[in-house]
């Protein structure tokens, strides 16, 4: 009866345009979305444990601080759990100004999202349209290429170089060739852990074709090898925006807080299309606390370093190499393809070590592991020889 009356009351040129049986529709997605697969990027290690009905011994393969955050940022993130009722200030006033402060920049240089995905998410809003290009290499971090086939942009890919390293000329080439409106570049790098001196960033700002803006992901800055790589790179040039997050050295994965600097025209521009609320008063006292805490980041760093050279003795134990790494994980040769890497990754699975591996040649050839405690690298350690023989058996039969 109360659709009878619903379709009464309707006008009449709607009646008109409207059978009269009720007919039931889905959602009328874009064209775009309709084309694109329905996955998720990045299955995670708790998923893994659901499925396997069993928990994991040690979580080394979501390149997460194992080490925890800072105890000030805890206390903090305590304090404004009972704050909680209220929404997180749409500005991250505070925040910004001490970011401001740190770098010797304008508040107006800076902008805060949900971690770096929120801001690559808001990034292609903003610069990519159906048929736009953006030029990134194959195999480096994956997230911004959903975003962007979200949009209907064209993704051009250049491998990386016999050096295990994004290939900066060969990039550089690319985006001239295919007029790209955005050159990606992680320094250091995710999943190699490779990174470009200061001087290469500068030069590769200087030969970047006319409006195409240097996506400078610098997610694992703090944990360099170089701590002041980059430096140099004028926060008001036009020309390039850089990245940084809380959810590395500063251990808040779980707060979702990350931040662009940049010049004013194009941080402004944010305010256009983000999600102002998104950045919890939670996140916000603990990146806070974190960011104003520096003596806790300067442990991290000497615990990672120590945690990279354990690593490095583990693989050389067993033959295996591991790449230069600036980051909190090591990548580790397998010394063989990419059918072998998966292997010794399942194996370690079976054994209740959760680690990671890149996806594309020629770094599926790796396993990756996260840097954590001496314990925790111990279990992986013991692991790690049986993964090893069962892998080669396993391969041997095939």
């Amino acid at each position: 009866m109360r659709s009878a009356n619903l379709r009464l009351s309707l006008p009449k040129r709607i009646l008109d345009a409207t059978p009269p049986r009720r007919i039931i529709t889905g959602p009328r997605f874009t064209p775009v979305v309709q084309a694109l697969p329905s996955i998720v990027p990045f299955v995670a290690p708790d998923e893994i444990e659901r499925s396997r009905g069993q928990k994991f011994s040690v979580r080394l393969g979501a390149n997460e601080l194992t080490f925890g955050p800072s105890p000030r940022a805890v206390e903090a993130m305590q304090a404004a759990a009972a704050t909680a009722w209220m929404y997180g200030d749409p500005k991250s006033h505070n925040l910004r100004q001490a970011l401001a402060d740190h770098h010797g920049v304008q508040p107006l240089n800076i902008t805060v999202g949900e971690g770096i995905d929120g801001i690559l998410c808001n990034l292609t809003h903003l610069l990519i349209g159906p048929g736009d290009k953006l030029v990134t290499t194959k195999g480096t971090y994956p997230t911004l290429n959903y975003f962007v086939a979200g949009k209907g942009g064209l993704l051009q890919t250049v491998p990386y170089g016999p050096d295990d390293r994004q290939d900066l000329p060969a990039l550089l080439a690319k985006a001239w060739e295919v007029d790209a409106k955005v050159l990606y570049v992680v320094n250091p790098d995710n999943p190699s852990g490779s990174w470009h001196a200061e001087g290469k960033i500068e030069s590769l700002i200087e030969g970047l074709p006319p409006g195409c803006l240097l996506l400078l992901d610098e997610a694992y800055h703090e944990l360099g090898v170089d701590f002041d790589a980059n430096a140099k790179v004028a926060v008001d040039d036009l020309r390039v925006l850089r990245l940084r997050t809380f959810s590395k050295a500063y251990g808040l994965a779980g707060a979702r807080i990350g931040y662009a600097l940049g010049a004013p025209e194009i941080i402004a521009a944010f305010d256009k299309i983000r999600n102002h609320f998104a950045i919890s008063r939670v996140g916000q006292a603990g990146a806070l606390a974190a960011l104003l805490d520096q003596a806790y980041l300067h442990e991290v760093r000497e615990r990672v370093r120590h945690a990279r050279e354990t690593l490095g003795s583990i693989a050389a134990q067993h033959g295996m190499r591991c790449l230069p790494s600036a980051t909190n994980f090591v990548t580790m040769d397998c010394g063989k393809d990419g059918a072998f890497a998966r292997l010794v990754l399942s194996e370690l699975t079976e054994r209740n070590v959760f680690v990671r591996m890149p996806g594309v040649p020629p770094l599926d050839r790796c396993i990756r592991v996260s840097c954590s405690s001496d314990e925790d690298l111990r279990i992986f350690s013991e692991a790690l020889p049986g993964a090893l023989k069962d892998a080669e058996r396993k391969l041997g039969s095939k």
